[in-house]
C-alpha cells in the first residue's frame, strides 16, 4: 500500500501595518527637504561669498544713471551793476509713468496741484509708459512744489532748473530779450550773447531707487561751469524814465509806436534804448508780433527835416554858404521835375541859420541842387547812413541810401529834406553825436568794457561847431520849431522832423514825428533821438509831439549823470518868475 505523503503547511505572508508605511514616507520627505535646504544654503553661501561683487555691480548697473548738473545762466547787468536779467533756482516736476500709474487714486490730487485736467494727466502717463522720464510741469512755484510733495505719489520727482527773471519788465524787453523754457536766448542780447551767458552743465553718476529718486551720488563725471555775466552800458534808472515818457506820449497823441535812444557823446555808449509797444518777458505767454521788435535798431523810416543839418554840412563843406548868407525862399514853393516842393508858408528871404530854424524845404532844395550829387551822398555816407552801426544786435537794419549814380534830379532834391533815404533811430543819434563831438563819429556801444574803436573824423571841427550853433538856434529861438525841447538851466541844440509815411502809390496823411539833439550845447555830453510813429489828431509835427519828450528824457539823463548846467541865467529867470 502506498503511504500518503505528508503535506507541508502553506506559508502565510504577514501584511505591513499602515503606521510603518507613513513613517517611511515621512523619512523620505525629510531627507529630500534636507537635501534641498543644503543645496540652497550652499548656493546662498556661494552667492554671498563667491559672487557678491559681481551681483552688486549688476544691481547698481540697473539703477545707475548719468544725470546733468544744472548750471546758472550769467546775469545781464546795467552799467552800475543793477540786474536787467537774472536766473533764480526753481523746481520742475517729472514722473516715471509706469510707477506713477501704480497709484491711480492719487492722479486727481496731482492734477489739481499742477492745475491740469485729471483725464489729460492720466492719458499723458498712459501714452508714455515705455518712458522712464516725462516732464509734468516745469518751473513750478514753491507752493505748487510743496503741494506735489505732500501727495507722495510713487514715480513722481523733482529736478532743479533755473528761471529767468527780468526786473525792468517792459522797459528793457526788446533790448535784453528773453530765454525759452530750456534757458536759451530767443531775442535781443539774450540771443546775441547766448554762448557767453550760457554755462556748461556738469555730469554725475547717481544710483536711483525704484521710484527714480537719487539715493547715492557715485561719481562726478564733469564739473559744471556757470555762465558769465554781461554788463551793459544801459542805465536802468534812465531806461525806466525814458520808457515812461515814451509810453505817456504814445497815449497822449494816440500814436502807434515809438522809440527813444540816449547816447554818451564822448564815448558812444548807449545809456538808454526803449520802444513802445513792448511786452512782458516774465510772462509764460509772451505775445509775439509788434512788441518784440527793437524798433530803435530794426525799423527804418524816412527822417524828414531832421536830416537837414547833415545836408547843410555838405553845403558848408563845399564853402558855398555861410551861416549868415541870405537865400530867397519866396514864394514858398518850388517846381522840380514837375513836382511842387512847399514850405508851410512863404518865409521870404532867410539866412542859412534861419532857414534851419524855420525848417525851409525850399531853401534846402536850392542849396542841394547847386552841388554835385556825390557831395551830398558822400556826407550822408560818412555819417553812417545806409550802413549798420556795428553793435552786433540781431536784426539791425542798415537803412537805405542809394548810390548817387542812380539819382534823378527830383531824388536829389527830396534827399535835402529827408525823403528818398531811410534811417534807424540809432543811426540818427549816432550821427548827431558826431556833430556834437566836433565831427568825430563813434561806434555805438551796448557792452561795457567792449573794444573801444577809435572815432572816425567825418567833418571838420569848425563846420561841426557852426552846425551846432545853428541847431541851438532851432531850440532857443522864440520862433524855432524845436523850442519845446528846451531844458531849464541847459543850452540845447537839435532839429525837428515831420515826415509823411509812404504807402502804395504815394504818401498818406500819416506821419512820423521826430526830434534829435544834444546837451549841454556849450560842452556836449549826451545826445538823444525821439521818434513817434503815426500820431493821431491835429498835433503831429515833430516840434509838437517829439520835442517835449526829448526835453523830459534829456533832463532826467543830465540829472542822473550829474552834468552841471551851462545856462545858469535861465535858471535865475525861472526862479525869479516863480
Amino acid at each position: 500500500m502506498f503511504s500518503r505523503a505528508k503535506r507541508r503547511p502553506k506559508k502565510v505572508e504577514k501584511a505591513e501595518s499602515p503606521t510603518s508605511n507613513i513613517v517611511g514616507r515621512v523619512r523620505f520627505a525629510m531627507v529630500l527637504v534636507a537635501l534641498v535646504a543644503c543645496g540652497l544654503l550652499a548656493r546662498a553661501v556661494y552667492l554671498q561669498i563667491g559672487t557678491s561683487e559681481f551681483l552688486q555691480d549688476q544691481g547698481e548697473a540697473r539703477h545707475l544713471r548719468a544725470v546733468d548738473i544744472p548750471t546758472m545762466r550769467g546775469s545781464i547787468l546795467d552799467r552800475h551793476g543793477e540786474p536787467l536779467a537774472v536766473s533764480t533756482p526753481v523746481e520742475s516736476v517729472w514722473a516715471n509713468p509706469s510707477k506713477a500709474l501704480e497709484a491711480p487714486e492719487l492722479i486727481p490730487a496731482l492734477a489739481l496741484a499742477l492745475n491740469v485736467s485729471a483725464e489729460d494727466l492720466e492719458r499723458r502717463l498712459t501714452q508714455r509708459t515705455h518712458a522712464e522720464f516725462v516732464w509734468l510741469r516745469r518751473r513750478v512755484t514753491p507752493d505748487v512744489a510743496e503741494q506735489v510733495r505732500a501727495i507722495e505719489m510713487p514715480g513722481v520727482g523733482f529736478r532743479r532748473e533755473y528761471r529767468r527773471y527780468y526786473p525792468t519788465i517792459e522797459a528793457g524787453a526788446q533790448l535784453v530779450g528773453y530765454t525759452n523754457i530750456d534757458d536759451r536766448g530767443q531775442e535781443g542780447l539774450e540771443m546775441a550773447f547766448d554762448n557767453w551767458l550760457d554755462g556748461e552743465p556738469g555730469r554725475k553718476q547717481v544710483i536711483k531707487d525704484l521710484q527714480g529718486r537719487v539715493v547715492e551720488e557715485v561719481e562726478l563725471l564733469q564739473e559744471m561751469e556757470s555762465g558769465r555775466d554781461l554788463r551793459l552800458t544801459i542805465d536802468r534808472r534812465l531806461q525806466y524814465q525814458a520808457y515812461r515818457e515814451l509810453r505817456n506820449a504814445i497815449y497822449q497823441y494816440q500814436a502807434q509806436s515809438g522809440s527813444i535812444v540816449v547816447m554818451d557823446v564822448t564815448t558812444g555808449e548807449v545809456l538808454s534804448m526803449v520802444n513802445y509797444p513792448s511786452y512782458n518777458p516774465n510772462a509764460d505767454d509772451r505775445s509775439v508780433g509788434e512788441g518784440l521788435r527793437n524798433r530803435a535798431m530794426t525799423d527804418m523810416f524816412e527822417p524828414g527835416s531832421v536830416i537837414k543839418p547833415f545836408a547843410l554840412a555838405a553845403a558848408l563843406e563845399l564853402g558855398q554858404v555861410t551861416p549868415d548868407m541870405l537865400i530867397d525862399t519866396s514864394p514858398g514853393h518850388l517846381e522840380v521835375s514837375g513836382h511842387t516842393i512847399r514850405d508851410v508858408r512863404d518865409f521870404g528871404e532867410l539866412t542859412i541859420t534861419d532857414m534851419l530854424v524855420h525848417s525851409s524845404n525850399v531853401g534846402m532844395v536850392q542849396l542841394i541842387l547847386d552841388m554835385p550829387p556825390e557831395q551830398l551822398w558822400g556826407v550822408y555816407q560818412r555819417f553812417g547812413f545806409g550802413q549798420v552801426t556795428g553793435t552786433g544786435f540781431p536784426g539791425e537794419s542798415a537803412g537805405v541810401l542809394r548810390d548817387y549814380a542812380r539819382w534823378r534830379t527830383l531824388e536829389q532834391a527830396t534827399l535835402a529834406y529827408g525823403y528818398g533815404l531811410s534811417v534807424t533811430p540809432l543811426q540818427l543819434v549816432r550821427a548827431v553825436s558826431a556833430i556834437a563831438d566836433s565831427g568825430r563819429l563813434r561806434q555805438p556801444l551796448l557792452i561795457m568794457d567792449d573794444t573801444q574803436y577809435p572815432p572816425q573824423s567825418v567833418l571838420a571841427p569848425n563846420i561841426a561847431h557852426a552846425l551846432g550853433n545853428m541847431m541851438e538856434a532851432v531850440v532857443e529861438s522864440p520862433i524855432g520849431t524845436g523850442r519845446r525841447a528846451r531844458i531849464p538851466g541847459y543850452r540845447v541844440a537839435g532839429k525837428t522832423g515831420t515826415s509823411r509815411k509812404s504807402v502804395s502809390g504815394g504818401y498818406a496823411n500819416r506821419y512820423v514825428s521826430s526830434f534829435v539833439g544834444y546837451a549841454p550845447a556849450s560842452h556836449p555830453q549826451l545826445a538823444a533821438v525821439v521818434v513817434i510813429n503815426d500820431p493821431a489828431g491835429d498835433d503831429y509835427y515833430g516840434g509838437q509831439v517829439a520835442a517835449p519828450v526829448f526835453s523830459k528824457v534829456m533832463s532826467a539823463a543830465l540829472r542822473l549823470n550829474n552834468v552841471p548846467p551851462d545856462d545858469v541865467q535861465s535858471l535865475m529867470v525861472q526862479a525869479g518868475g516863480e
